[in-house]
């Protein structure tokens, strides 16, 4: 969740027309108006705020845990809904408005869009990790609308043309490859590595699948479901474990350390890998990959369950472990996420197992709320 800064203040800019000429008068949108209540609403056209921003006809929304989240409890972490806001930030579409001040984009192009736009102006967006600004615009985290409606304005530096063999499906899925990409470049992934990922719903493998594309050397997936596991086989993990459950009353770092036991014996790892990535939030996983991690290793946390859990501490000290979190996205990927479902690196297509048209939104919420273990990829097709 992050990205450019643009003015905030309203200008009066002159605006290149559409093509049509023509200005739609309707904005169709999915909102939440309050926890578990959801509702199509038809909002204002958005107007451009800067001679920068362009205005994108959304073509296909993936829906995100986090999405769900909000509809179902209204906040993650700081983030509170407090008034009524369009869900919705996995998005590609079409360029349909342009401020008079954008070079790089033209009306008709088919473009990815980067949800979150930051300040650009802080020493973290100077730094090149603008995931960390405060004052980041991101789609769908309260209080900014996001790209569930049929139009969306954006900075013009933070949408990314797609090459006309990719479809706005596979343009949508960049955003979750882009979270991939950069939890790669936080673990500092390099070729000939062993990497460990516990978690194979979409962000899981797709660390998985960027693991690959970067020349790990051997990549296993964890998962508790055995039809994740076998789809994880086939998409980037050269091997893929099921733990078993813990026996009741057993403490929980033992079954940790058992579990991470199992892992090294079942998969050849030998004293464990040089990278685990944490991408399910669930404690049990995060103890186990903690005592998975090779001494010296790191281990990288991206997903969020509990804000509280039980950590190994010790274990990491004495290990020596390099502990890092994982969030959003930096410079340089997106372009890279672009660029590795444009050259069939990564086959975002594979991941949906669902598509509902716009009127069915709800519907859609509703199959990923359900946590189904079928059901990996559910998108949304915009308003016509």
């Amino acid at each position: 969740m992050s990205g450019g800064s643009v003015d905030r203040v309203s200008l009066d800019i002159s605006i290149r027309e559409t093509k049509t000429n023509v200005q739609p008068h309707q904005n169709p949108s999915f909102v939440l108006r309050a926890i578990k209540d959801v509702a199509f609403e038809d909002r204002p056209v958005p107007q451009l705020r800067d001679a920068h921003d362009v205005r994108v006809h959304v073509g296909q929304t993936g829906i995100c845990g986090s999405d769900v989240h909000y509809w179902q409890r209204g906040r993650i972490g700081d983030f509170v809904l407090n008034s009524p806001m369009v869900l919705g930030h996995e998005s590609a579409g079409t360029v349909v408005e342009v401020g008079d001040q954008v070079k790089n984009l033209e009306v008709g192009q088919r473009v990815a869009i980067e949800p979150g736009v930051p300040c650009r102006r802080c020493g973290y967006c100077r730094s090149g990790k603008y995931n960390l600004c405060a004052d980041t615009i991101f789609a769908a985290t309260p209080p900014w609308d996001g790209t569930l409606a049929k139009y969306y304005i954006v900075a013009s530096d933070y949408v990314y043309p797609i090459p006309d063999h990719m479809t706005l499906e596979e343009g949508a899925l960049v955003e979750p490859t882009a979270v991939a990409v950069q939890i790669a470049k936080v673990s500092e992934l390099r070729a000939n590595q062993t990497v460990a990922v516990f978690g194979c719903g979409p962000i899981g493998v797709l660390c998985q699948a960027v693991a690959k594309a970067y020349g790990a050397k051997k990549v296993i997936g964890i998962d508790i479901v055995q039809s994740r596991l076998e789809f994880a086989k086939t998409f980037g993990a050269d091997h893929a474990f099921l733990p078993p459950l813990a026996e009741r009353g057993v403490d929980p770092i033992e079954h940790a350390e058992k579990v991470a036991a199992l892992i090294k014996r079942e998969c050849g790892l030998e004293e464990g890998p040089d990278v685990v990535i944490e991408a399910t939030g669930a404690e049990p996983c995060i103890q186990a990959g903690v005592h998975l991690t090779k001494k010296g290793g790191l281990y990288t946390q991206a997903g969020m369950g509990k804000e509280n859990v039980v950590f190994p501490m010790t274990t990491a000290c004495i290990r020596a472990l390099t502990i890092k979190g994982s969030i959003r996205y930096t410079a340089g990927v997106y372009p890279t996420a672009v660029d590795l479902v444009a050259s069939g690196k990564i086959d975002v297509i594979r991941l949906i197992t669902t598509r509902f048209r716009f009127e069915e939104a709800e519907q859609a919420f509703d199959l990923v709320k359900s946590g189904r273990p079928d059901v990996l990829k559910v998108v949304i097709e915009g308003v016509q």
